[in-house]
């Protein structure tokens, strides 16, 4: 004889699980997915892929644009700033001014195990062209000038607890050495990334980032803007 309750209960996790598959799907995506491209990520058939979905709107975490293609919605960002609040709150203002600065896509990254996770980013609107990142995304830490940078600064006990490895990778030592990191197409074919460590008292290892079509011109100057912008997050975080 079965237990109702714990097919419910099994049925229930089930969706969830696909749910928050969804929101993993969308956030790696480049672009917004349309319900087939969802429904084929998560290995279901549209009408399920509909039924989580409806589900996500209602909630505000996903929403479709005029063409139907489905992006996460506002209600991510609420819930990133509740992840190292106080981080978030003094990184914003220094990412925007960053951001609009350069003309490039300015983010925060922090590690989560063996991950980067973004955690905040801003898109300048002052340039014709930007690239999307958005919060929530997350990539191995040992790709990307983010995940270099943060490794760069790591201690032996934390490159075992997050990493579990005793040795620096090649990247992350040229990083120590250069005090930044660039990468070209680790994470996304065509994207360049560059991106310096930041460490505070209390809060997970991070790096301050922008990201750009190829590797900027003027990189001294990309670099300068970031360490600018670090200091004054240094100094707004309380």
């Amino acid at each position: 004889m079965s237990d109702n309750g714990s097919e419910g209960t099994t049925a229930g996790s089930q969706t969830l699980s696909r749910g928050l598959r969804a929101l993993e799907l969308l956030a790696e995506a480049e672009a917004p997915l349309s319900i087939a491209e969802l429904a084929d990520g998560l290995g279901v058939h549209r009408s399920n892929a509909y039924r989580i979905l409806r589900a996500l709107e209602e909630r505000r975490f996903v929403i479709r644009d005029d063409a139907g293609r489905i992006r996460l919605g506002p209600k991510l960002s609420v819930l990133a700033r509740g992840v190292a609040p106080s981080l978030h709150a003094a990184a914003t203002p220094a990412i925007t001014e960053l951001a609009y600065e350069l003309g490039m896509t300015g983010f925060l990254t922090v590690i989560d195990a063996d991950e980067v996770v973004t955690l905040a980013t801003v898109e300048p609107s002052n340039v014709s062209a930007t690239i999307a990142r958005n919060p929530g995304v997350r990539h191995s830490a040992r790709r990307g000038a983010p995940g270099h940078a943060i490794e760069s600064s790591l201690t032996a006990t934390e490159m075992r607890a997050y990493l579990g490895v005793d040795e620096m990778s090649e990247e992350a030592r040229e990083t120590k050495r250069l005090g930044y990191a660039v990468s070209q197409s680790e994470v996304i074919d065509g994207v360049t990334s560059v991106a310096i460590p930041l460490r505070l008292a209390g809060e997970p290892p991070a790096a301050l980032a922008v990201v750009h079509f190829k590797v900027p011109e003027d990189l001294d100057g990309v670099v300068f803007e970031l360490r600018r912008a670090a200091d004054h997050i240094r100094r707004s975080y309380h």
